[in-house]
């Protein structure tokens, strides 16, 4: 005759630990790639707004036909509820017909940091 507590099917204690260590392993994980997919989110929204800033430049210099003097200007250029200081720089190139435009823009929080720089040759017609 057989004993009723033979034959039970179920989880030993081991393997119910062994199995709470590893979903908690799995969900530490995930939590780290979810913080970081956070704060890599805020960074391509200041990239993305920053070049906005520089392209609404340069894109104003091509719209007026303008012909830059040489020299370096910064000047404030918000997007949204980022507050961005650009930097624009004009340079000789050495074909005398053109300047090359370079419109940097930094965090105003962060002045020393770039976030993005886009360069423009202009043509004098």
């Amino acid at each position: 005759m057989r004993h009723p507590h033979d034959n039970q099917s179920g989880f030993t204690l081991l393997e119910v630990l062994v199995a709470l260590v590893i979903i908690g392993t799995a969900l530490g994980a995930s939590l780290r790639a979810v913080g970081s997919l956070t704060s890599n989110s805020a960074g391509l929204r200041a990239a993305m707004m920053a070049t906005w800033s520089a392209e609404n430049r340069l894109v104003q210099i091509r719209l007026a036909k303008e012909y830059p003097a040489i020299g370096k200007n910064s000047y404030e250029c918000p997007q949204g509820d980022l507050k961005l200081l650009c930097q624009e720089e004009v340079l000789a190139s050495p074909n005398p017909r053109l300047r090359r435009v370079e419109v940097s823009v930094f965090d105003s929080a962060n002045p020393e940091r770039r976030i993005i720089k886009l360069v423009q040759l202009v043509l004098n017609e």
